[in-house]
C-alpha cells in the first residue's frame, strides 16, 4: 500500500489529451468559416462607402450648382473645380468631388466626361452615368452588392 501511495500521478493521460485536441478541432471547424473570407466583406464595405461618397458628392455639387445658378459650367468645392453637365457633375467631376482614393479603379481611363464611369474594387463595382437633359445622373450598383457576394 505504501508503494501505491508514494507513486503520485503527475500530468494528463493520453486519453485526456486526445479528447482536448478533438474538442478544439470541433470548435475550430465551426469557427473557421466565420473568419475565413473577411476580404470579400471588406471589399463590399469599401465599395459601398465609395458609392455613398459619390451619392453625397453628387447631391452637394448639385446643391452648389443650384445656389450658384450654374447648369453647365464649373463650380468649386473645397478648392476643387467640378465641371457640371445639366446641373450635375460630369464623369471626371464626380471622381474629384467624391475624392475617391487610388485603391479604386476608375474606368475608362482616361475619363470621357460625357460617358459613364465604373468604379471597381476587386469584384465589386458601381457605375455613374452623367445627367442627361432634364434628368438626374444614374448611379447603379453592380457586381454582387445587392446580395453581398462580392
Amino acid at each position: 500500500m505504501t508503494a501505491i501511495a508514494a507513486r503520485k500521478e503527475k500530468g494528463f493521460t493520453l486519453i485526456e489529451l486526445v479528447m482536448v485536441i478533438v474538442i478544439l478541432g470541433i470548435l475550430a471547424a465551426f469557427a473557421l468559416p466565420r473568419f475565413a473570407d473577411l476580404g470579400g466583406e471588406a471589399r463590399l464595405s469599401s465599395i459601398q462607402g465609395a458609392l455613398g461618397s459619390v451619392r453625397s458628392a453628387n447631391a452637394i455639387a448639385h446643391s452648389q450648382a443650384l445656389a450658384s445658378d450654374v447648369v453647365n459650367g464649373d463650380i468649386t468645392l473645397e478648392g476643387e473645380t467640378i465641371t457640371m453637365i445639366n446641373g450635375y457633375p460630369n464623369a471626371s467631376g464626380i471622381v474629384s468631388a467624391a475624392q475617391l482614393s487610388d485603391e479604386f479603379e476608375v474606368t475608362p481611363d482616361p475619363i470621357v466626361d460625357d460617358a459613364a464611369v465604373t468604379v471597381t474594387l476587386g469584384t465589386c463595382s458601381f457605375s455613374y452615368t452623367p445627367a442627361a437633359a432634364n434628368d438626374a445622373p444614374t448611379i447603379t450598383p453592380v457586381g454582387g452588392q445587392v446580395d453581398g457576394s462580392c
